[in-house]
């Protein structure tokens, strides 16, 4: 245990609060899970309450941008749009313009998820990632290029959620990044460390040129990065909207960039850009009773093409039709081993399911018709009667319907990148919204100002098993990559069955890891009752259906020994979450938000 975490809590809300059975199909082990960004230190966070509104990013400099626009009375979703131009200029390794994005939003009890997941262009096939040889080609020889960048959304995706939900005018919402994209803003540290780390970046002219110095050095924390192109290219959006991103000049120089690339072009066109339409999907909602506190809630998360409702519905479903139900963090404020146990054997039943069914629902039927299928409370039942006493170290895909699945498991591979928004505002409206550009840095590939995605490397590199049966999340033409990304929204239940008012909004950052720092915080909150910034502060675990994975130098030997003894291979590893949370409660009968951001990572809260 470092001395910088002491992890006791309490779990009831005071005046300190504000200080089933395996199918036939074999399942092959996956490799230990991979951090998406690199580590840049531990920041204690304090925790935030608020009255009227709250919003939380990953920096300082976009958690105001949204603070202003809704200080201003704008809506949500007007300050997510501002938060995430800002994300795209200070937080450039994440998420920007050339990415994608899920935006979960409830106005009042009424959720939509709006999908802006990017796509694969239409020239693209199965063997998009296969080399000479016919075989998968190695990670990176797919990432840095042209061959990764899918076709990106974001833009496209809020313009449409703004129509919807927005309340000032949308150029007004671009003004702040604008400002700092050409009066300049300071490098923070986490972005000078991810910098000095990284191997790819300086083989991009254009990205070398900006990011760093005539000597090759990443810019020093402090130095004043002025980006005049991208302040032209936000002042034709907020002009001529979404257009003047997907066609004209600015479009013809995504597609030369990426079709133009030296060693690795990939497949984009004019008519891909133009033709992008985000998508407007159901939530993925379910029950989720904690017994302990005589509460029901209905969880509501993000469909396919992202796994992380289901997987996250699963590990909790799962969780509570186990002796973990009942079970409290120990005396260090540290989830037991015991606890550990049940949620890791959760999460590996969980993975394989995930590998087995989830892909673009536009191209892949879910299982038994419907999805879920796989959060049924009698097939979550079966699912936890599969743990025992001792680790099952893999688990095989369960099978919720009466017909077998005709997809072969997609192998693991890595899975990078991302931030998260959480906001509340003065009129009944909140949004939980991850954002990427897929790795860190994306595809290495600067254009006017801002970074292009990889996100076609979430696709299956190998269309098919051994045996040819295809991989459901392999590519197609015009198919969203699948995600694990996880924004929720946490509502009551009310005594006769119907939504009541929302208690939570959460998400996190962090690749196929972004399903367990979400489930961590909400079961920290909703069944420990800890405040969201007690639960973001617990220490990372879980596992991919491999090794058991903990974050390194928090957990007791005799913690790791015990798993151990269970059967476990337990591996310790840097697990650099980006967690951003709202909660709602009330204190001495006064309604609040209180609100936590991840202390290892730069983010903040504010509200009035």
């Amino acid at each position: 245990m470092t001395p910088r975490r002491l992890f006791v809590f309490s779990t009831l809300a005071s005046a300190a609060l504000l200080a089933g059975c395996a199918s036939g199909l074999r399942y092959t082990p996956p490799s230990m899970p991979v951090t998406p960004e690199g580590g840049s230190g531990w920041t204690e966070k304090p925790g935030w309450a608020t009255e009227k509104f709250a919003v939380a990013s990953a920096n300082p400099l976009s958690t105001d941008a949204g603070y202003q626009v809704l200080k201003a009375g704008g809506s949500a979703m007007d300050a997510a749009i501002a938060v995430q131009l800002v994300l795209g200029l200070v937080e450039p390794q994440s998420s920007g313009i050339g990415g994608g994005a899920f935006l979960l939003h409830a106005a009042g009890r009424d959720v939509t998820a709006w999908d802006g997941r990017e796509t694969a262009p239409a020239a693209a096939d199965e063997k998009l990632f296969l080399g000479a040889d016919g075989k998968p080609m190695a990670f990176y020889d797919g990432v840095v290029g042209g061959r990764s960048v899918g076709v990106p959304g974001t833009v496209r995706m809020l313009e449409q959620a703004h129509k919807a939900h927005g309340r000032l005018p949308w150029a007004e919402l671009f003004k702040p990044a604008i400002l700092l994209a050409e009066q300049g803003f300071q490098v923070s540290p986490r972005l000078n460390t991810l910098l000095k780390n990284e191997h790819h970046l300086k083989k991009d002219p254009v990205a070398a040129a900006f990011f760093y110095d005539a000597a090759g050095n990443p810019w020093p924390v402090g130095h004043v990065l002025k980006n005049p192109e991208f302040a032209a290219v936000l002042k034709g959006i907020a002009a001529r909207g979404s257009s003047a991103l997907l066609e004209g000049p600015v479009a013809q120089a995504i597609v030369d960039k990426v079709t133009k690339h030296p060693t690795n072009p990939g497949k984009m066109t004019l008519a891909d850009l133009a033709g992008y339409q985000p998508k407007r999907r159901a939530p993925l909602c379910v029950d989720y009773a904690v017994a302990q506190a005589g509460k029901t809630y209905e969880i509501c998360g993000f469909p396919p093409p992202s796994s992380g409702a289901i997987a996250v519905g699963q590990i909790l479903g799962i969780l509570a039709r186990t002796p973990a139900a009942q079970m409290k963090p120990g005396a260090d404020g540290l989830p037991t081993a015991d606890w550990l146990h049940y949620y890791t054997d959760a999460s590996r039943l969980a993975f394989a399911d995930r590998a087995q069914y989830v892909a673009d629902p536009d191209f892949v039927q879910p299982p038994a018709g419907s999805w879920l299928s796989l959060l049924a409370p009698a097939y979550l039942q079966s699912r936890a009667a599969l743990i025992g006493a001792q680790s099952m170290k893999l688990a095989q895909p369960g099978n919720p319907g009466a017909v077998k699945t005709s997809h072969a498991p997609m192998p693991e591979q890595p899975e990078y990148g991302t931030s998260h928004i959480s906001i509340v505002d003065a009129y009944g409206n909140a949004l939980a919204m991850t954002t990427t550009i897929e790795d860190q840095f994306g595809a290495r590939q600067m254009v006017k100002g801002f970074l292009l995605n990889n996100e076609l490397t979430d696709f299956s590199f190998a269309p098919a098993d051994a045996q040819g049966q295809p991989i459901a999340n392999r590519v197609q033409p015009g198919k969203r990559p699948r995600s694990s990304m996880a924004p929720t929204l946490v509502f009551e239940k009310a005594a006769d069955g119907t939504r009541g008012p929302l208690v939570m909004s959460a998400g996190s950052p962090g690749g196929a890891l972004i399903i367990h720092y979400t489930a961590k915080t909400l079961y920290g909150v909703l069944n420990w009752g800890l405040t969201p910034q007690q639960a973001i502060s617990l220490p990372n675990f879980g596992s991919t259906n491999g090794p058991s994975v903990l974050e390194e130098k928090i957990f007791p030997a005799a913690t790791i020994e015990a798993l151990r003894t269970r059967g476990a291979e337990v591996r310790e590893m840097n697990m650099t979450s980006g967690l951003q949370a709202l909660t709602r409660t009330q204190v001495h009968g006064k309604p609040l938000w209180l609100g936590g951001a991840d202390p290892r990572r730069e983010g903040v809260v504010m509200g009035d």
